[in-house]
């Protein structure tokens, strides 16, 4: 979850927006602190450096919006396959998963259908997503499904960018086990046994903005609420909070460029 976070932010770059090129190619760094996992009392806080590619393609796509395929265009509606990927968490250093396993790399993906509302600086998008664990081989987790709505405004000539949305999270039974259920032989005086359920995951709210401080310089924050209360397994042991904050900053430097400008197709 924090390197997709941080591609995301370093993705989301401010430029001309009529002279956009095909390709950037450069280097992200940026530092966040997030729940190790939704509900985690424990925190992952990690700096990361890392290369990063924006390809503006017809179809092949990569940006703000995340990695994938576009299999459809119109100007009311977009349809996209995406893929992400999501750093592992440590159970050793998480005292409500002590003696359990690891919460591995997962890797995500899916389609996405994208509706542009009259202003169309509003869209409603719904990305469902297929879930595998990365971890001594490729595991299936379960389904994820994020319906949110989302508000972008760009700045005076393009120089800065600004996001929120409000959505929530649902996942199958597979993927809310893998987070919050707790097998019998995992099972202590302070962590019972408990079987997990298919449903809501959290009530999400967040906001990004990144500015180009520089023709090649962009820096980014984003700053994301997760509300658990009213989750299908609030009554886990392993959620041990009701709410949880991440937030992070980081710089992206553009390095090389396509000498072609993108065909402009928002």
């Amino acid at each position: 979850m924090m390197r997709r976070l941080l591609l995301a932010s370093a993705l989301a770059a401010p430029g001309a927006h009529a002279a956009l090129p095909l390709w950037e190619a450069g280097v992200a760094a940026g530092t966040a602190s997030t729940p190790a996992y939704p509900g985690a009392e424990a925190r992952a806080s990690r700096t990361l450096a890392l290369p990063f590619l924006i390809y503006r393609g017809e179809v092949l796509r990569s940006d703000q919006g995340g990695v994938g395929a576009r299999l459809l265009h119109t100007e009311q509606a977009d349809v996209d396959v995406g893929f992400s990927l999501s750093l592992p968490s440590h159970s050793r250093d998480d005292a409500a998963r002590a003696g359990m396993p690891d919460l591995g790399t997962l890797f995500e993906f899916g389609p996405r259908v994208k509706f542009k509302l009259a202003d169309p600086r509003w869209q409603i998008e719904l990305p469902l997503r297929s879930v595998i664990e990365v971890r001594g081989g490729l595991h299936r987790v379960g389904w994820t499904f994020e319906p949110k709505l989302a508000l972008r405004l760009r700045g005076e000539e393009d120089h800065s960018q600004v996001e929120a949305h409000l959505g929530v999270m649902a996942g199958d039974q597979g993927v809310n086990r893998y987070f919050y259920e707790v097998a019998p032989q995992y099972a202590t005086a302070a962590r019972p046994a408990y079987q997990a359920r298919a449903g809501l995951l959290l009530v999400r709210a967040g906001l990004s903005a990144a500015w180009r401080v520089h023709p090649s310089v962009r820096t980014f924050s984003f700053l994301r609420y997760d509300a658990y209360a009213h989750a299908a397994n609030a009554d886990s042991p392993l959620m041990q909070r009701r709410s949880g904050l991440s937030l992070g900053v980081g710089a992206a430097w553009t390095l090389a460029q396509s000498g072609v400008p993108a065909r402009q197709s928002d």
